[in-house]
């Protein structure tokens, strides 16, 4: 793995943080700003909880240290190799537009960073799995988008995968759902005790 990528992967957790501060600070949402950016955001994690539940702890690493046990095509997978990093995107963007925070530029900047913050990975990735699953790998990548989304799921019989499992993936997702939840609360009430000429 590149040392930029290295570096990127490690502290990606952390890079949402200084967006998450500035649409606080400017946080000038609306009833409609909050319906709308709520319904993507809530998209996003959907999509990540899909695929959670079909991937598990395969998603939780990088590089050399990819899961790796299955390429899994299932799922959410069946139509976008990375669904967990669009349904991030889609989770950044629903908060951005629920803050209507410096709309349209603070938006416009995070979607450009996350993009490239994620290419940057899944370059790495991509790079991993061809090797581990050669001609299956190849095949999928050929046929799935990196970010776009497929209509039609797409099929290999001969790739086996892993058990589709909904409680697992709730528990897997518990931290995003927290931090998703806590982060929506916090630009309704910063909102709201504007709104009121309270802040």
């Amino acid at each position: 793995m590149s040392s930029i990528a290295e570096k990127i992967f490690k502290y990606r957790s952390y890079t949402p943080i200084p967006f998450l501060i500035l649409m606080l600070i400017y946080a000038n949402a609306s009833l409609t700003s909050v319906i709308v950016g709520l319904a993507i955001a809530l998209v996003g994690e959907l999509i990540r909880l899909w695929g959670v539940s079909w991937a598990g702890s395969e998603t939780r690493t990088t590089g050399a240290g990819v899961g790796g046990t299955f390429l899994v095509i299932s799922g959410p997978f069946a139509h976008v190799r990375n669904p967990l990093y669009v349904g991030n995107i889609l989770i950044y963007l629903g908060l951005g537009i629920m803050s209507m925070a410096l709309f349209p530029y603070l938006q416009i900047v995070a979607i450009i960073f996350f993009f490239f913050q994620y290419y940057m990975i899944v370059k790495e990735e991509e790079n991993f799995l061809k090797i581990k699953f050669k001609d299956d790998y190849q095949d999928y990548l050929k046929n799935v988008p990196r970010f776009g989304w497929r209509l039609t799921p797409y099929k290999n019989n001969s790739v086996t995968q892993p058990e589709f499992i909904l409680s697992k993936g709730l528990k897997s997702e518990t931290r995003s759902l927290q931090a998703f939840g806590i982060a929506a609360l916090l630009i309704v009430i910063k909102s709201c005790l504007s709104y009121n000429n309270i802040l």
